[in-house]
């Protein structure tokens, strides 16, 4: 019988500090954003690093699941996390819209909501919502969440291969992010929109998440330090440095095809060899341990890792406000940035604190 491992408190908090990454990069306009996260000085960002550990997670708790209770119960418990989490993004599709059309309003910003995508829903909202429902209409940061729905949707199927034919499973996810990059393959965007994050090639980080977490449930560690990939993910992340440093001018170098080195919406090569680099990095230099969190602040960002889900969404809201403000008041907005930025993440840390603490004493005081 498999026993569930302790909680890696590495993970609340590397999550909690990618979450507070992807609220600055998201407040444009935001030096911050721009200069002060990792994504300014690497070929990838938070993105790949979220879906890789949700993948990485999922799948242990889904193996986990599974020798307990059955794959029965493994599937009902992940179909209600693909339900609560696709509920989130219809709301959040929902109030975001709102805000868009409410700030266009206020701030007297005409075609404010056209240039962020949501034409579609202004003039045909009986359309537009099925197809919001069908994750494939997706305007401005309405394309997170679907690419982690429909890759969770594929574990059941994944983790089965894996117990029949060992790493072998895995060809399929690869094969198909092989030809995402050679023959374009995507899915169609509904009412003008692209889909932002193509599903056929992200799912390739998620499938890699979900083998390295089932090994390192069954095994205790996934994939240990070693000297020769150690040396292979810092000249990867060298690399990625360097090219950074050559895109911003602050280095000579030759003309760079920046979209074959970090395409996004199809998961360029060298992207996933640099967040894969970067993962390892971390874990092979931090070793697991039991870490006592010291202070509020570091309570608060192991509190925003394990609230991610809320966290992001929030921050969106937030983001969006945030760089309203700097377009509104544009000669102050290096003024407002730290205020704004600084002060919105740990607004958002706290609200994670709070939301937990009082979880906790409404559990106290039930039992």
């Amino acid at each position: 019988m498999l026993k569930r491992p302790p909680r890696d408190t590495r993970l609340d908090l590397l999550r909690g500090w990618l979450q507070l990454q992807i609220f600055a990069s998201h407040a444009h306009g935001s030096l911050i954003g721009a200069w002060g996260i990792s994504a300014a000085w690497g070929l990838s960002d938070s993105s790949e690093q979220f879906l890789f550990l949700s993948g990485f997670a999922l799948g242990s708790v889904f193996v986990l699941k599974e020798h307990r209770s059955g794959w029965r119960a493994a599937l009902l418990d992940l179909l209600g996390r693909v339900g609560r989490l696709y509920r989130t993004h219809l709301i959040v599709v929902c109030g975001f819209a709102a805000l868009v059309m409410a700030t266009e309003m206020a701030c007297r910003w005409p075609g404010e909501a056209a240039a962020l995508g949501w034409s579609w829903l202004l003039q045909e909202p009986w359309f537009a919502l099925p197809g919001a429902a069908t994750l494939l209409y997706q305007p401005a940061f309405m394309g997170i969440l679907p690419i982690f729905i429909l890759s969770m949707l594929t574990l059941p199927v994944l983790v089965h291969l894996m117990e029949r034919i060992g790493p072998f499973a895995l060809l399929p996810s690869l094969a198909l992010y092989a030809a995402v990059q050679l023959w374009g393959w995507r899915l169609p965007g509904l009412g003008g929109t692209e889909v932002e994050f193509n599903p056929l090639a992200w799912q390739v980080l998620f499938a890699l998440g979900a083998w390295f977490g089932r090994e390192a449930l069954l095994r205790g560690r996934a994939i240990g330090p070693h000297p020769a990939l150690l040396a292979a993910a810092a000249l990867v992340l060298l690399a990625g440095l360097w090219v950074r440093l050559v895109e911003h001018g602050l280095i000579a170098g030759p003309p760079l095809d920046l979209q074959a080195l970090m395409g996004k919406q199809d998961l360029a090569l060298p992207r996933v060899l640099h967040a894969l680099a970067l993962a390892y990095a971390v874990v092979a230099l931090v070793p697991p341990r039991e870490m006592m969190l010291q202070g509020w602040l570091a309570q608060a960002l192991a509190a925003a890792g394990r609230n991610s889900l809320n966290v992001f969404c929030l921050g969106l809201f937030f983001s969006y406000a945030v760089a309203s403000l700097f377009r509104a008041f544009p000669h102050a907005a290096h003024w407002l940035d730290l205020p704004l930025v600084g002060g919105g993440a740990l607004l958002l840390m706290g609200i994670a604190w709070m939301s937990e603490r009082r979880r906790r004493q409404a559990g106290a005081a039930a039992r």
